[in-house]
């Protein structure tokens, strides 16, 4: 079973994969580059929670 992720999480990846779907891979490590150009993420380890969210969507549109 996995973790489940926060609110501020969900609301904040949702948010940014409806504006900006085009800009996401379906890979872990070039979405963590791309994150920060968008959000400013206070911490490494939030930022890595929010980029794997995102990287979940893309992969489970595919």
């Amino acid at each position: 079973m996995g973790r489940i992720k926060t609110t501020m999480i969900k609301r904040v990846g949702n948010k940014l994969v409806a504006q900006y779907r085009s800009s996401f891979k379906p890979t872990f490590e070039e979405n963590k580059a791309i994150v920060p150009k968008f959000v400013e993420v206070p911490s490494k380890k939030l930022r890595n929670v929010l980029t794997g969210y995102i990287t979940h969507l893309m992969k489970k549109e595919e």
